[in-house]
């Protein structure tokens, strides 16, 4: 899965050169640490980052042989550097390096996760500002409710939208940091102050107190936040896949020249790439569900967690990428066909307006209950007799005793459902 959805960008994050270059930062930056504290000799650190370096299928021979990832790292910088190797990983345990190096790869993709939402925000409000007017029927169950503006619909998303950011933000804070504490995580063969020292280098907060292992709550937290996201997407996805059907067709993810909908009906123009995010987000919810699992370790550390978050981190940030580049493509390339949104507005012929003449009856005096009743036995008759429900309005006497032919001319009036789309743009902050 990685590599048939890995974009570029994010990635090389997860690739594993990207990933060894971190561990020999998190390396070399404490033997910095420890030469500023008078356990190393600055001429050795000097040559340890003159000739640090490894080679990606010498690391996995030796791990082929000794069964361990960091040990066959650093057995390859080793023979890189030479004497000084004796410097390296001076007090550490592996979890330092392991922990500390996915903490930067989790943030680095926070980054640019949180770089796509932003762009994606920015292609809803175009969509919301373009379409801020545009009437469209708002439907309750499937069914239709009362008219609402396509505007106020891109309105919603940007806004949760702007959760997503608050959200990823918060995550990024939550895993962006760093442990250098040894054995079980009580610095026995280590000063704090190396730990504080390869943190402030790397970008990174120490964690208040670890054990072997940086507290998974945190893995949960990233996971979460970034299913939550996907889960905002699919969302969205639906409701263009249900706008996109030929009974409604209100609106249409972007066709191309040259594409093909159907390999037997050459007609179909599908949903498929707003399928497709909405497909993808059930893995990134699977993920985050994994990750949660992932919080209970026995005593200060077992192995549990580590295969699991192979997989689940790296995938979860590079299908989050890849579905808000592709959904930022729909929006941006989004077909709003306000002509049939009329046209559905139009097709149960007034019973839209059944409230504002509810309520219209209700000021005259009638109790509820009895403007309920007359109203619903009009609209019950249109939805049976497929007649106009103004017509039947104006030719019952229980109504026209009450309000004048004007008075109900008024009730269905359009500009009723777009008077406060001003108010709201303004709450939202798209004026």
């Amino acid at each position: 899965m990685i590599e048939r959805y890995t974009l570029p960008e994010i990635g090389d994050i997860w690739s594993e050169e990207n990933k060894l270059r971190n561990w020999l930062k998190i390396e070399i930056a404490a033997c910095e640490a420890w030469a500023g504290l008078g356990k190393i000799p600055l001429e050795a650190v000097e040559i340890i980052k003159e000739k640090a370096g490894f080679d990606i299928q010498r690391v996995k021979e030796i791990e082929a042989e000794v069964h361990h990832d960091v040990i066959a790292f650093l057995t390859n910088v080793a023979e890189y550097v030479g004497d000084e190797s004796k410097y390296i990983h001076l007090g550490m345990t592996s979890s330092d390096v392991l922990d500390t190096g996915l903490a930067l790869q989790m943030r680095d993709s926070a980054d640019l996760i949180l770089e796509k939402l932003k762009v994606l925000q920015k292609a809803v409000k175009g969509k919301a500002v373009e379409h801020k007017y545009t009437l469209t029927i708002g439907r309750t169950h499937g069914v239709h409710g009362e008219p609402t503006t396509f505007g106020l619909k891109m309105a919603l998303w940007y806004t949760e939208l702007e959760r997503d950011i608050e959200r990823m933000q918060q995550a990024r804070e939550v895993i962006s940091h760093g442990a250098i504490s040894g054995a079980v995580g009580n610095f026995a063969h280590l000063d704090p102050r190396v730990e504080e020292y390869v943190c402030r280098v790397l970008g990174l907060k120490p964690c208040k107190v670890s054990s072997q292992v940086i507290q998974r709550d945190r893995h949960a937290q990233f996971l979460t936040a970034l299913a939550i996201v996907a889960g905002s997407l699919e969302k969205m996805a639906t409701e263009v896949r249900n706008l996109q059907r030929t009974e409604i067709l209100e609106a249409e993810e972007p066709f191309r020249k040259g594409q093909k909908g159907s390999s037997a009906m050459p007609h179909k123009r599908n949903p498929m790439l707003s399928e497709r995010v909405a497909g993808l987000s059930r893995v990134i919810r699977g993920n985050a569900l994994a990750a949660m699992e992932n919080i209970a370790l026995w005593h200060e550390r077992d192995l549990t967690h580590s295969s699991v978050e192979r997989i689940i981190i790296p995938d979860s940030c590079i299908l989050l990428y890849y579905m808000l580049d592709k959904f930022t493509g729909i929006v941006e390339g989004l077909v709003v066909n306000e002509g049939n949104m009329r046209e559905n507005i139009e097709k149960t012929r007034g019973l839209i307006f059944s409230q504002e003449l509810m309520l219209a009856l209700i000021n005259k005096g009638l109790l509820r209950e009895d403007a309920y009743r007359v109203v619903q036995k009009n609209a019950m008759k249109s939805w049976l007799e497929r007649s106009d429900f103004k017509e039947l309005v104006l030719q019952d006497p229980e109504i026209t005793a009450l309000l004048s032919a004007q008075e109900i001319e008024a009730v269905f009036d359009f500009s009723l459902y777009t008077k406060n789309v001003d108010y709201i743009f303004k709450r939202c902050g798209l004026e």
